[in-house]
C-alpha cells in the first residue's frame, strides 16, 4: 500500500523560500512518478511539477520553472520541493502524488495518483 506523508509547509513572506517533503512508504520510488500539485479552494488541483522514477527526468508548470526544484533521495524514500522566491499567487495546499505520469495527460495521472494529505503553504504579500 502506498503511504505518503508531506512536511515542511508554513507561513512565510513574499520573496521567501520553503521545503517541503514528502516520504513515501517502501518500494513507491521503484514503481511511481512522484510529483507536487496544489490546490486553493474552489479551484482545481493544480500539476505544479514530478520526477520520473526511472531515470529521475524533472518536468515542471510554468509557474515553476526556475523557482521550484524536485529532488529525490531513493535511500530515504523521500521526495522534496525547494520552493524559492514565493509570491503570494503561491499560496494554496500543496500534495505529494505518485503516480505514472504523461505529459499530455495530466488529468489521467492527477486522476489515478495516490495521495498525501497535503501541507499548507501560506505566503504574505
Amino acid at each position: 500500500q502506498v503511504q505518503l506523508v508531506e512536511s515542511g509547509g508554513g507561513l512565510v513572506q513574499a520573496g521567501g523560500s520553503l521545503r517541503l517533503s514528502c516520504a513515501a512508504s517502501e518500494g513507491t520510488f521503484r514503481n511511481y512518478d512522484m510529483g507536487w500539485f496544489r490546490q486553493v479552494p474552489g479551484k482545481e488541483r493544480e500539476f505544479v511539477t514530478t520526477i520520473t522514477w526511472s531515470v529521475g527526468i524533472t518536468y515542471y508548470a510554468e509557474s515553476a520553472k526556475g523557482r521550484f526544484t524536485i529532488s529525490r533521495d531513493n535511500a530515504k524514500n523521500t521526495v522534496y520541493l525547494q520552493m524559492n522566491s514565493l509570491e503570494p499567487e503561491d499560496t494554496a495546499v500543496y500534495y505529494c502524488a505518485a503516480g505514472s505520469f504523461n505529459p499530455f495527460d495530466l488529468r489521467k495521472y492527477a486522476a489515478d495518483a495516490y495521495w498525501g494529505q497535503g501541507t499548507q503553504v501560506t505566503v504574505s504579500s
